[in-house]
């Protein structure tokens, strides 16, 4: 791979604005002279992020002998001089310092025929990265690596787009239309009128060519004599439009100004905001929370093409924060991680009721998921280190999802922290990230509802019908009112067996179209539809009869041998004071509805001395709530 940066632009607004205000200054015999040192600098050795010129950036970026063979620098005469001196002083290689010959905004040759020239006299025959050296660019550490993988994995070329800041305007840059799916570059617009276009991807001069396309160049430069017209914007435009080449597109969470013609109020503004933006984020921790959900209707059908509704808890939580650092560094928890025992009988009990594997595992697949989904959707993440730490008071192995809990806590810090927006992975896509760290990494029986609701939040109605599923690969997702929502309360056993054990074979049985288990989670979508109306009614005495049959047509599914008895006598025990109840998530829970507010208090009492731990549910809206995402 060969890259080639661009500098070869007249910046003459600038250059003559640096120049009026130098003047102004001396002429007031004002001794400041703020921007005297700058008068004749060219645009890309003018000071940048961090104090250090614009150039320094990109040639430390690109600086990497095992990803680039050759760098070559392409210039004009006017300003050769500089890039000469900048080039015996930062170590590249003078003899790869082209000069395009002219010297007049008017002579230029245009960005196009820079390039072409900078191959045709280099007989350049190999895969070509180009950049406009002179871009500011507010990320000054993003992973370039990650953009060959990406443009080596593609068969076409590659463009990279940045979502544009609010306050820009379409018609300053080139505007790209991008398919979600495959990342083909569907719309190159160059400098649209308003209205042509609903994106705010903007195209910036950074961009990726196979060996195979660079003849191309001299085709375009015949087509286009003018140099007005030679702008690498209007060859990507043709590439795009005309030609119907492979183009696809890449974007850097991160912000590029610089771009074209600019004045001395365009670099002083964006060098301040960028600036200003790199100073809050170091050492800034980021700290997310995600809460328990439990399950009001029509689970397990969820994972069987089925309807649930399921409501997140302010009642537990886990709770992940990320803090920037040198290294990247995973903290055990001083309570799931358990490194130290007091004797091997201590570790013996901790072992048999806590398992072996705690939340590290989770911080760890989470970050390895997220790092291949973002290379896989064309985002290119910065170098940054960090450490994660997570707390959790969400029971264990009681079906209240506390591990997608911890996962989707995490993704929220990593997605805060690498400036991922929810366009770059939406709520329904989001909840199948989680999901398949579970089951794909770790290899956690799972269902698709609980992720769902920690990533949506509240109460939420999900239908995930087969055509839906198979169609948008995820299913509908609608958030129901909190407003009035009835006195529900909770279960769950002081020593339980492992959640995920339960769901037994019923899998399978499905999967071979066993007719009473094919009908039964027809009717758990039944069931939610019900409870749906019931809700929106505030009918609580259709909802808790709802919830009993629930109970029982799982019950009648999967056996009272697979439920188990501790499962069995939470229901039972519930039913002997007039209450509904239903398992809330896999086992090792119940969740029920007492419409008698007299017989909670004696309801409450028997579970504890049946040694349950039993409380209130308390509903998490994420409208009303306070206690949300900090950093």
């Amino acid at each position: 791979m060969i890259c080639i940066l661009l500098v070869a632009g007249h910046g003459t607004l600038l250059e003559t604005q640096i120049k009026y205000t130098y003047l102004s200054l001396h002429c007031q015999n004002d001794g400041t002279g703020l921007y005297s040192h700058l008068a004749g600098v060219p645009k890309a050795l003018l000071p940048g992020v961090g104090g250090k010129k614009i150039l320094d950036f990109w040639w430390e970026t690109v600086n990497m002998r095992q990803l680039f063979s050759e760098v070559y620098l392409v210039t004009n005469a006017d300003k050769y001089k500089h890039y000469e001196r900048w080039a015996t002083a930062n170590d590249f290689p003078v003899g790869n310092l082209v000069n395009d010959g002219s010297t007049t905004l008017e002579g230029r040759l245009g960005a196009v025929a820079d390039l072409e020239l900078a191959i045709r006299s280099r007989r350049l025959s190999d895969d070509i990265m180009v950049i406009a050296g002179d871009m500011l660019c507010a990320d000054q550490n993003f992973d370039i690596a990650q953009v060959l993988r990406f443009f080596r994995s593609k068969g076409g070329e590659l463009a990279i787009y940045y979502e544009m800041e609010e306050g820009e305007e379409t018609t300053s840059r080139g505007i790209v239309e991008v398919c979600p799916v495959t990342h083909r570059i569907t719309r190159f617009l160059e400098k649209p009128n308003a209205g042509l276009t609903g994106s705010r991807l903007a195209s910036v001069v950074f961009y990726c060519l196979r060996r195979q396309t660079l003849p191309c160049l001299a085709q375009f430069l015949d087509l286009h004599p003018c140099a007005e017209d030679r702008m690498l914007g209007r060859l990507w435009e043709w590439l795009v439009n005309e030609e119907k080449l492979p183009v696809f597109g890449m974007k850097l969470p991160t912000g590029f100004q610089l771009i074209g013609q600019v004045g001395l109020a365009d670099y002083t503004k964006w060098l301040a905001h960028y600036s200003a933006k790199q100073q809050e984020s170091p050492g800034k921790p980021i700290t997310s929370r995600s809460y328990a959900r439990i399950g009001l209707m029509g689970n397990p059908s969820d994972g069987f093409n089925g309807k649930t509704i399921a409501m997140t808890i302010a009642n537990f939580w886990a709770e992940v924060t990320l803090t920037e650092s040198q290294t990247l560094v995973l903290v055990p928890h001083p309570l799931n991680d358990p490194t130290e025992f007091g004797s091997l009988q201590d570790l013996y009990c901790i072992s048999r009721k806590e398992g072996y594997l705690g939340g590290l595992r989770l911080l760890q697949a989470t970050c390895k998921k997220f790092y291949h989904f973002c290379s896989k959707q064309g985002i290119a993440l910065s170098k940054q280190n960090f450490t994660l730490k997570y707390d959790t008071n969400i029971p264990r192995q009681v079906g209240l999802a506390g591990s997608s809990a911890i996962v989707s806590a995490t993704l929220k810090c990593l997605m805060k922290f690498y400036n991922i927006t929810d366009g770059d992975l939406p709520r329904p896509v989001r909840a199948n990230f989680i999901l398949n760290v579970e089951t794909e990494e770790l290899f956690i029986t799972a269902g698709l509802q609980d992720r769902v609701v920690q990533v949506y939040e509240g109460l939420v109605y999900m239908d995930f019908g087969k055509e839906l599923m198979e169609g948008k690969g995820y299913g509908e997702y609608i958030p129901m009112d909190m407003n009035c929502l009835p006195p529900l309360w909770l279960a769950y056993l002081g020593d339980p067996s492992d959640s995920g054990r339960i769901h037994s074979n019923v899998r399978q049985r499905w999967l071979n179209g066993e007719p009473e288990v094919v009908e039964a989670m027809k009717s758990f979508a039944e069931l939610t539809d019900q409870a749906r109306n019931a809700l929106q009614e505030r009918d609580w005495s259709k909802l808790a009869e709802l919830m009993d049959r629930n109970f029982e047509l799982r019950r009648s599914v999967y056996t009272d041998e697979c439920l188990g008895q501790g499962n069995l006598k939470m229901v039972e025990l519930a039913r002997q004071f007039g209450s509904a109840a239903k398992l809330p998530g896999s086992g090792g829970a119940v969740v029920g509805l007492c419409l008698d507010p007299h017989k909670l208090g004696e309801l409450k009492r028997a579970f504890q001395e049946a040694g349950c731990v039993f409380c209130q549910v308390v509903p998490y809206d994420p409208s009303s709530s306070t206690v949300q995402d900090q950093g």
